[in-house]
């Protein structure tokens, strides 16, 4: 008999369907890449939105079918029951889970490929990560399209990375303000380790360079500090967002 996916046993079968949600995550991924390849990132942020609406909302139902659990307005019945604390919590370990994801890749590039493909994958990739997060963050706040200094302020306290590191915002006046990564979970653990800094500046100035755009096109970054630069033992990097009237 030819080998089948309705053929295999339980626990091939569960590794199975496990491999079918990867393949969709990736396969989503290049449908969001060639889109914006083909038309650019602002009608690819459109059209991702309208897709992922309707995506999410068909896989939501036949999942509830499935597993016979509610779904109102797209979200599962299960986590809008959920206590406050539990959510919290779900939060910091999604976003764990996202840094994570983006260290194995990094890794695994460095000890196959060394370090310069490494970083120089890992740079390319937050060129559009880093938009695309402040698109996502701007639309769940209903933010409007160029909403200068104090949107860019909002939209920072709902990073993935907001949930895991430490940040502050130092005011400077109405045109400017810094903005400081006081604790870095990668830092941190390399500095327990009593490993130097990971030189991540190249990373960060496409990084908050982006991502500032993306927020209020008017918006000018400067690197205050960031590894390999020296920096104070109270932050790791830091950041000035300045926008001239």
């Amino acid at each position: 008999m030819d080998r089948l996916p309705f053929n295999l046993n339980k626990d091939e079968k569960a590794r199975f369907i496990v491999d079918m949600f990867t393949r969709i995550v990736v396969h989503y991924a290049f449908w969001f890449t060639e889109v914006r390849h083909q038309m650019g990132m602002e009608k690819a942020l459109t059209v991702f939105e309208t897709a992922t609406k309707k995506s999410i909302g068909i896989q939501m139902d036949r999942l509830a079918e499935m597993f016979d659990f509610k779904v109102e307005q797209g979200i599962p019945g299960a986590l809008l029951e959920m206590e406050d604390d539990a959510l919290n919590q779900l939060m910091t370990v999604v976003a764990k889970n996202w840094l994570a994801n983006d260290g194995v890749w990094f890794q695994t590039l460095e000890f196959e490929h060394g370090m310069n493909d490494a970083k120089r994958c890992n740079d390319s990739c937050w060129a559009q990560f880093s938009p695309y997060e402040a698109h996502a963050v701007k639309r769940f706040l209903n933010l409007s399209e160029q909403s200068g200094l104090e949107g860019l302020k909002q939209v920072l306290n709902f990073r993935m990375y907001s949930l895991i590191n430490k940040q502050t915002v130092v005011d400077e006046g109405p045109e400017s303000f810094v903005f400081q990564m006081d604790e870095c979970r990668v830092q941190a653990a390399r500095r327990r380790k009593n490993l130097d800094d990971y030189p991540c500046k190249s990373a960060g100035l496409v990084e908050f360079t982006y991502f500032a755009k993306a927020i209020d096109s008017r918006i000018q970054t400067q690197c205050v500090g960031c590894p390999t630069d020296e920096h104070p033992h109270d932050w790791f990097c830091a950041w000035r967002f300045n926008l001239k009237q």
